[in-house]
């Protein structure tokens, strides 16, 4: 199974987002074994899910709540997600980690949430450029990980975006990514063995369509989560057409 996720952050007006799902929608459709998704902000949940779901996409919240209602403002929770429409929920990105103090112990509380509610876990894990220096990737990785032996099993994505390379135009060079993946691998199937789930790899961090294919040709990447370039609907509907 091939996947694609754009990651919209905080994006597109309410008419962009419209334009953007029609103009996208024009140029694509689903394959056998491909699934896309889009990450739009919370004020689009409702019509992105609206225009895109009856194609076959997947709608992800950029982030969610563990607990289903209560005295937090300014916070969506996992239920509140399910009701505009998702399919899914980003858990973890390095943005959450990093501006807003988004924690291990948290991310097991939203990860079970997510279950609970039916929503897709799409996790994402990576190492900060001071981290890979240091020759710390994999700890990291493994670290990051480590919540799944908290969590159990269950229907789960991840998405390995390192920190240096998003937004900035670099990427992990093909070594470096074919690295990871192969450790995130093998780490999932020590937390998954003997279950039914299957847990794609996705790679992000500057993905673009000019990139995508050699990306695609690396043993365990099996997409991308995607930022700038799923901005364009062209670019994100190329992006799409090269994963089926």
């Amino acid at each position: 199974m091939r996947c694609v996720v754009a990651n919209w952050k905080m994006n597109l007006s309410f008419e962009e987002a419209r334009t953007f799902c029609e103009d996208f929608l024009g140029h694509v459709s689903l394959g056998a074994g491909t699934e896309a998704g889009i990450a739009p902000p919370y004020t689009m949940l409702h019509l992105v899910s609206d225009l895109v779901r009856p194609k076959g996409l997947h709608v992800f919240g950029q982030n969610g709540h563990a607990e289903p209602k209560g005295a937090f403002t300014g916070e969506v929770s996992m239920p509140q997600l399910r009701d505009a429409g998702c399919s899914g929920v980003l858990l973890g990105h390095s943005e959450r980690r990093q501006l807003f103090g988004e924690t291990d112990a948290a991310l097991i509380k939203k990860v079970k949430a997510a279950w609970q509610w039916d929503l897709l876990p799409l996790l994402c894990i990576g190492e900060t450029l001071e981290q890979r220096d240091a020759g710390q990737t994999l700890d990291v990785l493994g670290q990051q990980l480590a919540i799944l032996g908290e969590t159990g099993p269950g229907p789960l994505w991840v998405a390995y975006e390192p920190v240096w390379a998003i937004g900035t135009g670099r990427r992990a060079e093909a070594p470096q990514v074919a690295e990871a993946h192969a450790f995130i691998r093998a780490t999932l199937n020590r937390y998954f063995a003997g279950t039914e789930y299957q847990v794609p790899i996705l790679y992000g961090g500057s993905v673009t369509p000019e990139t995508f294919t050699e990306l695609l040709g690396i043993p365990e990447v099996a997409g991308g989560l995607v930022g700038g370039a799923s901005l364009d609907p062209a670019k994100f509907a190329a992006l799409v057409k090269q994963a089926g």
